[in-house]
């Protein structure tokens, strides 16, 4: 006997409504800039023909994180999404003000990632935040919010969850397959703060304003293991991430000891033991030196990639768990996986 196939429902993200078996591109009107002009957030919507999951990709909550706005662009032109099963909205990027004048923020100098869940009559950010939140997530089933460092670090690629609050998202998050898996409270106003119920992932890769071909085909790659998990998508063999994800439980700054110049001799990823020297501080002439010393064993997944700093900068973020024994083992065979094929690429 056959199985029955469950026929999908249509899906209205603004005025527009997409009917099963659509694709749609939609944009919804947000607050004009002061110069009269007319800004919308771009929203890609695929309404498969069978019944599943819904589920948003967003990039660009900070205008400057770009590794996400090139992931869902690879993503959208993948085609195993003509086999789709449920609903994807991709929004490429949600904070388009900060993205046009290539800054974190947006021109109110609010963080839109701290400004959720929003309200219709409050500031610039409130309302951006509303739109996302009524228009895109509450819609939604599960979600993926794709980010990258601050202006001037770099992290390697993550995924931030919650697991005291929700135990239930550490299957998803493996299934996406990070090398680190960094267990973090949320911080109230963001995203993930607000998303309540919903299976909310966070994606952490790269530095912004920059693109990072291996934080990219491992987005783009973890975005599709977590869409066939949920069987949006057909499961297949090469699917499968060699490795498992190593689990932290904290993560820790190493700050300046002083002000100067900074010499780093570790990379992202590196393996960090108690008391090991991070880096060499020192004034401009090296007459003043001083080492930047770890007080706790773990993984390098940020660093700052300017030099010059002050005393008490966050300089190197380490994760931490109770073990780093498969730690190593973990960001090697992400490394494996991800870094050789650009080699070969290149030769």
């Amino acid at each position: 006997m056959a199985r029955r196939i469950n026929k999908n429902k249509p899906i209205t993200i603004g005025d527009v409504t997409i009917e099963p078996g659509e694709r749609r591109y939609v944009d919804l009107s947000i607050p004009p800039l002061y110069t009269h002009t007319s800004v919308e957030m771009p929203v890609h919507v695929i309404n498969g023909k069978q019944a599943g999951p819904v589920m948003f990709v967003t990039a660009a909550i900070h205008g400057d994180e770009i590794n996400g706005i090139e992931i869902i662009r690879r993503l959208l032109a993948t085609k195993a999404l003509n086999r789709l099963a449920g609903t994807l909205i991709a929004v490429p990027v949600v904070n388009v003000y900060g993205f046009v004048s290539q800054s974190r923020y947006l021109p109110d100098r609010r963080d839109l990632n701290r400004s959720f869940p929003g309200s219709e009559k409050g500031s610039m950010a409130a309302r951006l935040a509303d739109t996302l939140m009524s228009e895109i997530v509450q819609k939604c089933t599960h979600g993926i919010d794709l980010h990258t460092a601050a202006e001037g670090r770099a992290n390697l690629p993550q995924i931030r969850v919650d697991l005291e609050e929700n135990p239930e998202l550490l299957e998803l998050a493996q299934a996406f397959g990070p090398p680190i898996l960094l267990d973090s409270p949320t911080r109230s106003g963001t995203l993930r703060d607000v998303a309540g119920s919903l299976p909310l992932l966070l994606y952490e890769a790269g530095e912004a304003l920059r693109f990072d071909e291996v934080a990219i085909r491992a987005g783009l790659q973890g975005v599709l293991r977590v869409m066939r998990h949920l069987q949006m998508l057909p499961a297949t063999k090469s699917s499968e991430r060699r490795g498992k994800s190593w689990v932290a439980n904290n993560s820790v700054w190493m700050r300046a000891p002083q002000s100067g110049i900074l010499r780093s001799r570790i990379p992202l990823g590196g393996i960090v033991e108690e008391g090991m020297v991070l880096g060499y501080i020192s004034d401009p002439f090296g007459e003043a030196e001083q080492a930047v010393i770890s007080h706790v064993s773990g993984v390098l997944i940020g660093i700052t990639k300017l030099p010059l700093v002050h005393e008490g900068e966050a300089l190197f973020h380490v994760a931490t768990s109770e073990s780093t024994k498969s730690a190593a083992r973990a960001v090697d065979e992400f490394h494996l996986e991800y870094e050789q094929p650009v080699i070969k690429r290149l030769k």
